[in-house]
């Protein structure tokens, strides 16, 4: 069974890295090659030679699991991938009746939700096809001719049947080295179609009058199970915010409760993630084995003592078989109020299993337990391996049975067994019974410290390949922090939280006021941490024969006791160790365009130094660019260091990430076109005003900043994008151009001022002005520039309709080969005399079956 589970869980992985479905031909011929494993299984039986017989069984197995496992994950993303909003229907008013189908997510402009799509009422005669399940957003809009009023936001709540006019489009989300993939997240949801709410301000929106009719509430709740649960942990939701208002962690309560993470705030979510506790604030499978084993344990303590009441329960059903089942069917319950993570259902299907083992009187191996919960997570959901919590949580497992199972128990001495022998006489005598007692509790306390100290060891150095490989960093002071919070958060905080959200008041507000009070401390003490620079080990994402090595080194290292030549595992460690940053060669030059939506940042690499330009926009309280996608993609690649950070103007599209790099990233100096009085500025290291004519040169590259002229600060009256920084950079014979948002009268400029050396404008790559709008890149700029290759960076069916048709023609007239983000992903161009100019797409380099559905 193991052998088929581990081929079954290859042929998954494989075909999640394909970058198209395999055709029903092809599944049919693979259907054919699992059946002929399936009878070599059936005729190795026969085979004499046991070497042989069992290694073409195992063999067999793992092919057999393989074929399954490919043509499993295919037919499932078949079957989901059916349903597509038509192109033709983004973006346009369709009206639905529904309901609510999650716990909805609130936040300063409004609320999202998950929406299950009853019914599609027709639209001019026309009735759409509408996916089943929407991701739908509903804001509070200014009205912009009375900016004081503003439309309001109903009341949702999950199981609630509502008529809305909804704004779709297909599912898109940015597509970077290292980043979160947000489209196969919404696949793996089954959310085939996001929007939000369509409210026209014009029409009466402001007080929603004359919206109501399309969007009302019909039924305040729609009976389903779904919905009770939901509904359920919304209820725990409010009473613990409202016997915690305002309190800073109420977040953290709400997450061990009920698994909702929204409310955690980013600067906290680092601290967890710097001091390597980040599994203790979700319901992992600890959280979820300690509440099952404290219910568990009441009730065989019940269920034992129901002589009491003349009951003799035990006489009818065994304590064991009670107890196993009250333990299953309480983490059935918290795993359904924690939205079924994978970590939980890798410990719910753990339990059920062991449950299952022994009620039927089979002696459960906890290899096949394993095994049959990475079975059935991967036969419920194909795509859970590509989720990082899939490998941390069976890894975590894996590892502690590895390094535990088989050698827990120590080779007692002949003296010690003595000496307990001698206890039990004197306890029979009745002598010294309470010393004897407290010398039993003492010694059972340190055994179980040393058992916690040795899995926590394992759990540690085991996962360091892994966590490398997925995050390009480790926590070092991970075993300290762990040895606090595990046993604070894990048998004190998570229960009374969970009894306080039960509690009737105002017992559950002293009873959660406990648990957050213990939350405190406990942030105070991961913060102090947190602090020390050497906290957190940071490196390039290791290559897959890197990998490989050091997980060997790894098993090396754990081995059981007397293995030999333990200390090679070192030497197999180096490879991770010395894994440096890749760099540009001298004199080359690389450009990284990232994939960020409406916004604008761009990586620039030469061999010793690295600048960024702009930080791309914010999308929400404590989420944009920098947090999202910038710092990833520089810690994957091992970089902690900036020599400098370019914001051309203040718009939110260009520096809503500034602040989160300059907390995250050293940055040496940061030259924008800011006030002196704008936090990015207040909060660089050393700042430059960006003026014409400033240069400089790094490692053979030159940079030149032509725009803005100094004078041009004394106008009052000029937008930010007049101020946008404009800067070239070039190696001698290749160059590209940033200009920003400037618009045509700073084109204008330019050509002005540069009108006796054109030549300084001439660029190979152009990244398009103003995002391709149709206020900039005129013809005359354009002929100026004579570009090669133009990026545009903009965001999927972005609300400015950038860029602009007639300027996208303009060049391609001129023959100018046009690269957008919003279709290519990241964009990485590598610059040399020598090579000449190459750039790659990142969608089409890291192409995947579910890209463009």
């Amino acid at each position: 069974m193991r052998s088929c589970v581990i081929g079954f869980l290859f042929g998954v992985v494989y075909l999640q890295t394909q970058a198209g479905l395999p055709s029903a031909q092809f599944l049919c011929i693979l259907l054919l090659l699992f059946g002929i494993s399936a009878v070599l299984i059936f005729y190795s039986k026969k085979l004499q030679h046991r070497f042989i017989r069992s290694s073409i069984k195992t063999f067999s197995f793992i092919i057999c699991g393989a074929l399954f496992g490919f043509c499993w994950a295919a037919l499932f993303a078949y079957y989901y991938l059916r349903q597509e909003l038509p192109p033709e229907w983004e973006g346009r008013d369709i009206t639905l009746i529904g309901t609510v189908a999650n716990l909805p997510a609130h936040f300063e402009q409004g609320v999202r939700f998950n929406f299950a799509v009853e019914q599609v009422l027709p639209q001019d005669g026309e009735t759409p096809s509408v996916p089943s399940l929407l991701a739908l957003s509903w804001y509070r809009l200014r009205d912009t001719q009375n900016p004081q009023l503003m439309s309001t936001v109903g009341d949702i709540q999950p199981g609630a049947r509502w008529k809305l006019t909804v704004r779709l489009k297909r599912p898109n989300g940015n597509a970077n080295p290292a980043g979160f993939d947000y489209e196969i997240w919404l696949l793996e949801q089954n959310l085939r179609a996001t929007g939000y709410v369509h409210v026209d301000l014009k029409k009466g929106g402001r007080n929603q009058d004359a919206n109501r009719e399309s969007n009302r509430l019909i039924s305040p709740f729609v009976f389903s199970l779904n919905h009770v649960i939901q509904r359920g942990r919304g209820w725990l939701r409010q009473r613990i915010e409202s016997a915690l208002p305002n309190y800073p962690y109420a977040g953290v309560l709400v997450a061990l409760v009920i698994g909702d993470q929204r409310d955690i705030d980013q600067a906290d979510r680092t601290i967890f993630a710097r001091t390597g506790v980040s599994h203790i604030i979700a319901i992992s499978g600890l959280h979820i084995s300690l509440v099952a084993g404290l219910f568990a344990a009441l009730v065989s303590a019940l269920w034992r003592r129901s002589f009491f009441t003349q009951a003799e329960l035990p006489l009818l059903l065994p304590t064991p078989k009670v107890t196993a089942v009250s333990g299953a069917l309480m983490a059935l319950i918290y795993v359904a109020l924690a939205g079924f993570g994978i970590p939980a259902q890798r410990a719910l299907v753990m339990l059920l299993m062991v449950t299952l083992a022994l009620w039927v009187g089979r002696i459960s191996s906890i290899s096949h337990v394993l095994c049959a919960a990475l079975g059935v997570v991967v036969l419920y959901d194909p795509w859970a391996v590509l989720s990082n919590g899939f490998w941390l949580s069976y890894g975590a497992v894996a590892m502690i049975l590895y390094a535990s199972v088989g050698r827990t128990r120590a080779r007692v001495p002949h003296e010690v067994r003595h000496e307990d022998k001698q206890n039990d006489d004197i306890d029979k005598t009745g002598q010294s019974s309470v010393l004897s007692w407290l010398r039993r509790w003492l010694k059972a306390r340190r055994s179980a410290l040393r058992a916690a100290a040795n899995t926590q060891y394992a759990v540690t150095i085991g996962l360091i390949p892994l966590t490398m490989l997925l995050f390009g960093q480790t926590s070092l002071f991970s075993p300290i922090a762990n040895a606090v919070a595990i046993p604070l958060v894990g048998t004190i905080v998570t229960p009374a939280a969970l009894l306080g959200a039960v509690l009737p008041a105002p017992f559950s507000g002293w009873v959660l006021l406990f648990s957050h009070t213990l939350v405190v401390s406990l942030v105070m003490f991961l913060t102090w941490l947190s602090h020390f620079s050497f906290a957190v080990w940071t490196a390039p994402l290791p290559s897959p024969w890197i990998f490989g090595i050091t997980l060997m080194a790894t098993l090396w290292w754990l081995a059981p006791r007397g293995w030999p030549l333990r200390w090679l595992a070192l030497f197999g460690w180096l490879p991770l160790i010395l894994n440096d940053v890749s760099r540009p060669a001298e004199g080359e030059m690389w450009v990284t365009a990232f994939d960020i939506g409406q916004g604008m940042s761009l990586l620039i690499e030469t061999k010793h130094h690295r600048l960024l330009y702009d930080a791309g926009p914010a999308y929400a309280p404590g989420s944009d660019a920098g947090s999202r996608v910038i710092v990833p993609y520089l810690k994957a690649r091992g970089i902690s260091h900036l020599n400098a950070v370019v914001i051309s103007h203040s718009d939110s599209d260009h520096s809503g990430g500034a602040l989160t790099i300059l907390n995250t990233i050293k940055v040496d100096q940061v030259i924008s076109s800011l006030p002196e009085t704008n936090d990015i500025v207040l909060n660089a290291a050393e700042h430059r005003r960006c003026q014409r004519d400033q240069s400089w040169q790094w490692d053979g590259i030159q940079f030149a900043m032509l725009s803005p002229p100094l004078e041009s600060y004394q106008q009052a009256k000029l937008k930010p994008n007049a101020f946008s920084c404009t800067l070239k950079i070039s190696d001698g014979k290749f160059s590209i151009l940033l200009p920003g948002d400037i618009e045509a009268a700073q084109e204008q400029q330019l050509l002005t001022h540069y009108q006796n050396d054109i030549d300084v404008l001439q660029s190979t790559v152009l990244l398009a002005p103003h995002h391709g709008s149709g206020t900039s890149s005129t013809a005359d700029f354009l002929h100026a520039v004579d570009p090669r290759i133009a990026l545009f960076q903009v965001g999927y069916r972005n609300r400015y309709h950038h860029p602009k048709a007639s300027v996208w023609q303009r060049y391609m007239d001129m023959g100018i080969t046009n690269l957008r983000s919003d279709e290519s992903g990241a964009i990485t161009l590598r610059m040399s005399a020598k090579g000449g100019v190459e750039f790659t797409e990142y969608r089409k380099e890291h192409a995947r079956y579910w890209y463009g559905h």
